[in-house]
């Protein structure tokens, strides 16, 4: 067995039984105890490592390790990036116990983080702790920024504070969660994913509009329930109207080759490309647009009373360069006519962001990736979700992708673990990762 191979599966294996569940209210991070044991890890090869807590948030550090470049004032400065909180479980939907971090006889590392992200965080500190006692140093400085509060963010204590409290953290290009899976198409190609950027948000609250009456007589008053009834009705799951948008189109051309040039018949590029693989199917609608997704819900405060009002909140994502009027037109087409509602905004927009599909770090990351199949093509794509990549662009770092190996974890495994039970990851795309890692960093950096 490979020393790395044993290296990174033990340390992963280590913080994955580090419950740092987070959920704003229910669980609160206590990220502390991975930032600390990664940075005893790092320590013992010389790693510079700081532990960087909010003040009133000691036991919700992040943390903060340096190798520093020896042409720090021309050379750019790479960050490998990684959360170590993680989304809270149910222990009874499990297979597997979620914090045991036990290893099958199929290589599958079992456990809440193992994808997101504990299982990467492992590789990348192995690969920073592997250049170092190799002797080698990055002409650039070389970061790992580990962080918290990434998976809820209400306690503001993870990237988007440290970036404001620490301006000396300022990589250059980074290196974070997405992207990195296999996609084996219909048609026999293969595509590797590649995140180059992912939506903003923009919530939504519709609130329709009625006359609150008492509910033993139903037709007496004008209940704003069924109003309500009729305004889900017509948003429906929330799937977006395509728009022309060139990161989209970017994604179209690698699909579709040169069937597809911007300005074509959108939705019927978007159903060609969506039958090259059954998880495109999900991907590309919800990336044509503004999403308009329905997740809560409210009317009376009383059994008995009909109420006048009744409220919708929709979880808006939007493409980079989408603005508050173009939200609002979405939801108002939607909607259409005939119903009386009020429309407001719960929280203020947060926009998408990308990086350029093109530049010295993808570069690198393709190479690597055809070095292990070398039919294969990068796929930039956009994240339905959020990362701390949006916190990082933000601040400077333009360069900020997403990309962590899973050749060996079969797509359907590694999408059903996503916040799901039964996350687990194959312990070779844990190597895979550190020998990726080596690979950027002697790339970007020597």
């Amino acid at each position: 067995m490979d020393p790395l191979h044993t290296e990174v599966v033990e340390l992963a294996r280590d913080i994955i039984r580090l419950d740092t569940s987070n959920a704003f209210g229910v669980h609160e991070g206590n990220e502390t105890l991975v930032a600390r044991h990664l940075a005893d890890y790092l320590e013992d090869a010389g790693v510079e490592c700081e532990l960087v807590a909010r003040e009133g948030f000691d036991h919700r550090a992040n943390l903060v390790a340096r190798v520093p470049g020896t042409d720090r004032s021309t050379a750019p400065s790479l960050a490998f990036v990684g959360h170590t909180d993680v989304v809270p479980v149910d222990a009874r939907d499990w297979t597997q116990p979620p914090f045991e971090a036990l290893v099958d006889d199929d290589g599958y590392l079992w456990g809440r983080g193992a994808i997101d992200t504990k299982g990467h965080v492992a590789a990348r500190a192995v690969a920073i702790k592997e250049l170092v006692r190799s002797g080698w140093r990055p002409r650039g400085d070389l970061w790992l920024l580990a962080v918290a509060d990434e998976e809820d963010g209400m306690a503001d204590v993870g990237m988007r504070w440290l970036l404001d409290a620490r301006p000396d953290i300022r990589p250059d290009r980074s290196v974070n969660e997405g992207g990195g899976e296999r996609l084996e198409l219909v048609d026999g190609r293969t595509l590797v994913g590649l995140a180059i950027g992912e939506k903003g948000t923009f919530p939504a609250r519709v609130t329709a509009l009625g006359e609150a009456g008492h509910a033993s007589t139903p037709s007496k008053a004008d209940n704003a329930v069924p109003h309500l009834g009729e305004v889900l009705a017509r948003i429906g799951r929330g799937l977006p109207a395509p728009v022309e948008h060139p990161l989209v189109a970017r994604m179209l051309e690698v699909l579709l080759g040169n069937s597809y040039a911007a300005g074509d018949d959108l939705p019927s590029a978007l159903a060609s490309a969506a039958r090259l693989h059954p998880e495109l199917e999900h991907w590309l609608p919800a990336l044509a647009g503004t999403t308009l997704a329905p997740t809560r819900v409210g009317a009376s405060d009383a059994l008995n009373v009909m109420p006048s009002r009744a409220w919708v909140e929709l979880d808006c994502r939007i493409l980079p360069g989408t603005s508050e009027a173009d939200v609002e037109a979405a939801v108002r087409e939607r909607i259409g006519d005939g119903i009386a509602y009020d429309l407001s905004w719960p929280d203020k927009l947060i926009p998408g962001s990308a990086s350029p599909p093109d530049g010295p770090v993808v570069a690198a990351i393709h190479e690597w990736v055809t070095a292990q199949i070398p039919d294969a093509r990068l796929l930039p794509s956009l994240g339905t979700g959020f990362t701390d990549s949006s916190f990082l662009r933000a601040a400077g770092c333009q360069a900020a992708y997403g990309f962590q190996p899973f050749l060996t974890t079969p797509l359907e495994v590694l999408e059903s673990g996503y916040h799901n039970a039964d996350e687990r990851v194959h312990v070779d795309d844990l190597e895979a990762s550190v020998r990726f890692h080596l690979h950027l960093a002697r790339t970007l950096l020597s």
